[in-house]
């Protein structure tokens, strides 16, 4: 798998961790637990990328650096 950032943060509304990859436009999963979304996320970004190949659609450079939080 590519090396894209994750994030993972607590959804109080959904009562389960949210996990997203912001260089992937709509890649998101979910879980109980922190490992379990993370297992999620690794899963569907490999779908999200061979989706985007049987489509010809264009996957995004890594961008190979961190968010900043301000």
């Amino acid at each position: 798998m590519d090396k894209y950032e994750i994030i993972i943060y607590w959804s109080e509304d959904d009562k389960a961790f949210i996990s997203e990859v912001p260089e992937l436009p709509g890649c998101m999963a979910h879980g109980d637990t922190h490992e379990t979304a993370l297992a999620n996320i690794r899963s569907v970004v490999e779908l999200w990328i061979q989706t985007a190949k049987e489509f010809n659609d264009p996957i995004p450079e890594l961008k190979g650096r961190r968010l900043v939080f301000a």
